[in-house]
């Protein structure tokens, strides 16, 4: 379903947006988005130029990726409800670490929501070529499942790609085992999945599957940063750089334990080191996720000031009871009569002009302890 506008800032509209970030310029709250997300080399860029049947997206034929920023192609641009299809860069991309792949993906969906536009449904693409569900196939499902949210499977599409690169019986097979294993719990929630022929009647069917759906409620990284107003690095896809870093050094473990072993050659001491580069990628990734105190703070102050609002605007102060307006008090509207604490306890102002939008950090201790040469942040 689509979100109503918001007039307040979120917290990842503070934080994560970026002056280069891709968006349409003329978002519409009747416009249909459908997302097409994968590895890189899944084939995301060419299924949408089949879809149109013409090269609207750029193609990579190397293992180079060609789609490193989100990109959205209008299928029907004069027709009254749009659809919007979104080319995302897939993660373990060969050009931008993870985090930022994950920033632009969440931010473009975000807007959207935001903005008030319709997901229709998500398309998965894993390309049939693939042996094994290991590394950048496995790390990207992971990931894909976070975004969406893997209760949330009605509107999703896991289709296969590449069929003509493989033979029948052994693509049949790998199908199976997708099916049976790694997409089976997105399946049992409504999942569908299908295979991408190379033809633009395959690929116009597998966008009527989510047409032929009802309305999709908002993915699970729109509800986290749109309705619930968390940190990036809060989100169940946030958190999932911090599990690849566990399974990063449990590879490293391996690695070792085999080098030590065996007389590791020089093909397995590469392997070590390719993965001692990855380690320290994704600790700097897990580095940038991490929440500043003056970002909480920041949030919080922003959450009390709307709440602050919605009090104000609901509940009305009494009048001023007549005969008690001071020459101070009658310039303001309002009369707030004093508290007895206000009476008999207050003997001087240390803050002469308090505000509301002031934001109070009281440090207590034992004398001596250094209250006074605490420093600012």
């Amino acid at each position: 379903m689509a979100k109503s506008a918001k007039k307040s800032k979120n917290t990842w509209q503070v934080t994560e947006l970026k002056p280069t970030d891709v968006f349409l310029s003329d978002p519409k709250n009747t416009d249909i988005v459908i997302a097409v997300m994968g590895p890189t080399g899944a084939g995301k860029s060419t299924f949408i130029n089949t879809l149109f049947g013409e090269a609207v997206a750029e193609v990579g034929h190397d293992l180079q990726s060609q789609t490193a920023q989100v990109q959205h192609y209008i299928l029907n641009p004069k027709s009254e409800h749009r659809t919007i299809i979104v080319d995302t860069p897939g993660f373990d991309d060969t050009i931008e670490e993870d985090r930022e792949i994950l920033r632009r993906i969440a931010v473009w969906l975000a807007r959207s929501y935001d903005a008030g536009m319709n997901l229709a449904g998500v398309i998965y693409l894993h390309e049939i070529t693939q042996t094994r569900m290991l590394g950048t196939a496995r790390k990207n499902l992971d990931m894909f499942n976070k975004l969406c949210g893997v209760n949330k499977s009605d509107n999703i599409v896991l289709a296969s790609t590449k069929w003509i690169d493989v033979k029948q019986e052994i693509g049949n097979r790998r199908e199976e085992q997708l099916k049976k294993e790694h997409w089976k719990e997105m399946m049992n929630h409504g999942a569908k999945a299908v295979r991408f022929d190379g033809t633009q009647k395959s690929a116009q069917d597998i966008i009527k599957l989510l047409f032929q759906q009802e309305a999709v409620d908002p993915a699970e990284i729109q509800r986290e940063l749109v309705d619930i107003d968390k940190f990036l690095a809060e989100t169940a896809a946030g958190r999932t750089l911090r599990y690849t870093l566990d399974q990063l050094l449990e590879e490293q473990k391996k690695l070792a334990t085999q080098l030590h072993q065996e007389d590791g050659g020089q093909d397995l001491k590469q392997q070590i080191h390719e993965n001692e580069e990855k380690i320290r990628s994704t600790l700097r990734q897990i580095g940038s996720l991490s929440i500043s105190f003056s970002q909480r703070l920041k949030r919080w102050f922003r959450l009390r000031c709307a709440k602050q609002k919605i009090f104000t605007n609901n509940f009305a102060l009494p009048a001023a009871p007549k005969g008690l307006l001071s020459a101070t008090v009658m310039a303001k509207t309002k009369y707030i009569p004093q508290n007895t604490w206000q009476k008999t306890e207050v003997k001087s102002s240390i803050l002469h002009e308090p505000m509301d939008t002031d934001i109070v950090i009281p440090i207590v201790g034992m004398t001596g302890a250094g209250k006074s040469t605490a420093r600012a942040f």
